[in-house]
């Protein structure tokens, strides 16, 4: 069913300048992921230098980066919500940036998970920020394909990081195989050679122009005057402990539901330690609770509190989001296909050079390359073939999402059970494509079920999902697979496959869902108290 012509979808001509804006932004997503992905081809090397095992591996990439990302993307989710969203973008890349740079300095596991977290926060900024500003500078009928433009960065960063790390590697420890200048170990200067250029990076950002919020859908909002009030009230009731002294300012009722909740987040997070203990080389690890434990149930909680707060302060916000079964549908489908994608890229590179004999260098051309290429492709066509059948029926975009998570399984499967490194690189090429495609196909939906003043905070629970389900729990599953079961990263990777039918069973929902909560979300806004015009919404 196509959509009817409104101001938001009707065909007009997009300026210029906001495809040379989405080209600054898209270079801004693949240096954030050439600082997260470079872990995967420095993996094997970490470990044998500060002696870990693979779920330490897949909790440094998962869990440690992924529960502060997606911690702070809420307040600063927020703060895209009301302030200069290029300057918010331009302070966090400069944080991540130097927070890779120093990872670079790591002797030990401890100062290395710091770092990662250190990183967590400052890329926290980068995607609400443009994923706002995108859906200001582009129509509703564009907004899947310059979503998935910008989201390409992830593959390109992604597959870049390995060609970049393993020249630095390789040519590294050949000049200096005793270590070179500052003692540096060739995985540490790859650290410090990929974080320093995102300093300079961050200085063009800042000459972006900010588009006017909501105008391109007919529902221009006014700047706040207060911009940082909203922030701080957001970091106030998602960082314990001080998630316990929000809630009390709710009254008693509200207190009790939170300390329940963090009752019951710890006893889970206590008895997920004792059933699936980690190795004993965690950096923080205690006798009751495991890091990777203790760290998720930090994260429940602290969004928990978030989002029952947010319910008491922002009744709208709340009811298109958390309130919203097509909304959730859709973020947590997503977050399934993100659980078997971050786990078969991550620990790509591991295993190619354990199982298949692969050196750095090759792999950088031979895995890095091509999923650049193929993490493009799909997210690009992805995002146009998502917004060709959005206009032909309502749910056109859940059934992207759909192909996304099912069609990548046999690629996956073949990728890591077979004993040729040629046929590893070709069932990885289509792995990655086929994954990618779900991508902008799903931000757009989570995009199209809010108002504009809403877009920051819907991208970041967006990303809740794909961090503290796929990022937080798919790679360490695969590592810990994998440590129990001597090194077994084939095995390891294959059992993150147990996501799948849950995704199926909520983007199936979704198809039933999704069309009437987008036809509605004006109606549903104003039922929740926004003050809002007769202006449709795209």
């Amino acid at each position: 069913m196509a959509e009817a012509t409104t101001p938001a979808t009707a065909p007009t001509k997009v300026p210029a300048y906001s495809w040379y804006a989405l080209g600054v932004l898209v270079l801004v997503y693949v240096l954030n992921f050439i600082d997260r992905q470079i872990l995967s081809i420095l993996a094997n090397d970490i470990k044998a230098d500060l002696q870990v095992e693979d779920d330490y591996l897949g909790f440094l990439y998962g869990t440690a980066f992924a529960v502060f990302y997606a911690l702070f993307g809420i307040p600063l989710g927020k703060l895209a919500d009301s302030w200069k969203r290029t300057r918010l973008m331009a302070l966090g890349l400069a944080l991540w940036s130097t927070m890779t740079a120093l990872s670079g300095f790591a002797k030990n596991a401890a100062t290395l998970t710091v770092a990662r977290i250190g990183v967590g926060v400052g890329e926290a900024t980068a995607s609400p920020a443009a994923y706002s500003l995108i859906s200001d500078w582009f129509p509703a009928r564009l907004r899947a394909t310059a979503l998935s433009i910008y989201s390409s960065g992830l593959y390109i960063g992604g597959g870049i990081s390995l060609l970049i790390g393993g020249l630095i590697v390789e040519n590294w420890n050949a000049a200096y195989p005793d270590g070179g200048p500052l003692g540096l170990a060739g995985w540490q200067a790859a650290f410090v050679g990929v974080g320093l250029p995102g300093l300079l990076l961050a200085i063009w950002v800042l000459t972006l122009r900010e588009p006017v919020r909501g105008e391109i859908d007919g529902l221009p909002t006014p700047e706040d005057p207060e911009p940082f009030r909203g922030f701080l009230r957001e970091l106030f009731q998602v960082i314990p402990p001080f998630t316990i002294f929000g809630a009390a300012g709710r009254g008693m009722g509200a207190l009790a539901i939170n300390l329940a909740g963090l009752v019951g987040f710890a006893l889970l997070a206590f008895v997920l330690s004792k059933v699936v203990p980690a190795s004993a080389n965690f950096p923080f690890l205690s006798q009751w609770f495991s890091d990777q434990w203790l760290f998720l149930g930090v994260g429940y909680y602290a969004v928990f509190s978030w989002a029952m707060g947010l319910k008491a302060r922002d009744l709208p916000t709340f009811r298109l989001t958390w309130g919203s079964p097509a909304f959730l549908c859709v973020v947590l489908g997503y977050g399934m296909v993100a659980f078997m994608a971050y786990s078969a890229s991550y620990w790509g590179a591991p295993y190619a050079e354990r199982a298949l004999g692969a050196d750095k260098s090759s792999l950088g051309w031979f895995l890095g390359a091509p999923s650049a290429v193929a993490g493009f492709l799909g997210v690009i066509l992805g995002g146009r073939i998502a917004d060709y059948l959005l206009e032909r029926r309502a749910d056109g975009r859940i059934w992207v999402v759909l192909f996304g998570l099912i069609f990548p399984i046999p690629a996956i499967w073949i990728a890591y059970t077979t004993d040729s490194l040629p046929v590893f690189y070709i069932a990885s090429f289509f792995a990655q494509m086929l994954s990618a495609a779900a991508l902008g196909a799903a931000a757009a939906s989570s995009q199209a079920l809010v108002l504009p003043r809403m877009r920051g905070l819907a991208t970041a629970t967006f990303f809740l999902s794909t961090t503290l389900l796929g990022l937080g729990l798919g790679p360490f599953m695969a590592g810990y697979v994998s440590a129990v079961n001597g090194d077994d990263l084939s095995l390891g990777v294959l059992s993150t496959l147990i996501a799948v039918p849950f995704g199926l069973a909520l983007l199936f929902a979704a198809l039933k869902l999704v069309p009437a909560a987008g036809a509605s979300v004006v109606e549903r806004a104003r039922a929740a108290g926004e003050k809002i015009g007769d202006q449709p919404q795209g």
